[in-house]
């Protein structure tokens, strides 16, 4: 008797409850962050009291989420276009996908990119008018698209720049089953490079991609993932300096038993999260620093995103990094009930979400 051995990397048992956790828990985090994206600390205090922003219901109706997860959900839907492709046994440039994908996102901002971009079919997420809103979409994301050219590694758009723009949109390709986890790394990298040319852009982005395989198809657990991320930046030649500092401070902070950074003391130590390396870092200590004292998957998921929230930096992708990581380790058990009924558009995000999951098992 034989036995077929299992694919590489196939999906879990709870695959389903993990891609929609790592979806909806980015979009909560962005949400609740995006309430206080450009206040100051002292900002976030006069508005909301000494014990700052802690619930979505301080939004007074519905939270509204920002161009993180727009992008996220364009990344996401650059893969179905390719999973798509590969169903009906047609080989597709995932890259190129999710660069067409991207420039459909641009023009929901209201933004064309330059003549000779190529032309973009047109696909049901870009007739959902909850996305044709401009929420302060990223210079470098806009400005890389609107050149019309195709960055990559080796010909960068953007050269200079390492916003978090790549980083927050990069949960999807961690989630793709069946692929090991070097692809994962290079398909993250080189999906950073179509709008930043700066190393540590693309870098951060393929290890926080690398982090997410980890937990949802590696099964390893936070600080696990963590670390097999940072070891990872840490082999690849050419590794950026700035980024394996704050992923090892952010390990080395979170174990270390001298009280909890927040606030000033979180983005003095760790960057304020405007750029790639630093909105990594800050998610990352965020869920490692929270996990000891949580009672439950809920309970971890609340402390954590408030304190990727409540500082003076990029809360919203700090925080959309952190309930990304969150909903990937405990799927959907993680959220809480009460935000998701405060969510925006929660069909949109759960059917897309169900269409990866339908193309990447046949479920």
């Amino acid at each position: 008797m034989t036995t077929t051995a299992a694919p590489l990397n196939a999906p879990p048992a709870d695959f389903a409850t993990r891609v929609q956790g790592t979806l909806m828990g980015g979009a909560l985090g962005d949400a609740f962050g995006y309430l206080v994206e450009f206040d100051a600390l002292a900002e976030i205090a006069a508005k909301y009291g000494p014990a700052l922003l802690l619930d979505l219901s301080q939004a007074h109706g519905t939270a509204h989420f920002s161009d993180d997860t727009q992008m996220t959900l364009y990344t996401l839907d650059g893969l179905l276009d390719v999973l798509e492709w590969a169903n009906n046994g047609v080989s597709a440039d995932i890259n190129a996908c999710q660069w067409l994908a991207y420039l459909r996102w641009l023009k929901t901002q209201g933004i064309e990119a330059a003549e000779h971009a190529p032309a973009q079919s047109a696909r049901w997420i870009d007739a959902q008018s909850v996305l044709h809103h401009q929420r302060h979409p990223g210079n470098a994301c806009v400005s890389g698209l609107a050149t019309g050219d195709m960055g990559t590694v080796f010909r960068p758009v953007n050269l200079d720049s390492k916003g978090c723009g790549t980083v927050m949109r990069s949960a999807p390709y961690g989630l793709l089953p069946n692929i090991d986890a070097e692809s994962i790394y290079k398909i993250s990298s080189e999906g950073a490079s179509l709008t930043h040319g700066h190393p540590a852009a693309r870098q951060s982005s393929a290890a926080f991609s690398w982090l997410i395989h980890a937990l949802v198809m590696g099964g390893l657990n936070l600080r696990e993932a963590a670390t097999s991320a940072r070891d990872r930046a840490v082999a690849e030649p050419n590794a950026d300096a700035d980024l394996l500092a704050r992923l090892e401070s952010a390990l080395t902070l979170s174990a270390h038993d001298g009280g909890q950074l927040h606030g000033d003391s979180l983005t003095d130590a760790l960057g304020l999260g405007w750029i790639a390396e630093e909105a990594l870092a800050v998610a990352l200590y965020s869920v490692l620093v929270t996990e000891a004292a949580a009672v439950s998957p809920v309970d971890h998921f609340l402390a954590a995103i408030r304190l990727a929230t409540n500082h003076s930096g990029d809360s919203d992708s700090t925080a959309s990094i952190a309930g990304n990581i969150l909903g990937a380790f405990y799927g959907e058990a993680a959220l809480p009930p009460s935000w998701l009924t405060m969510a925006e558009a929660p069909i949109l995000i759960r059917h897309l979400g169900a269409e990866f999951i339908k193309l990447t098992t046949g479920e």
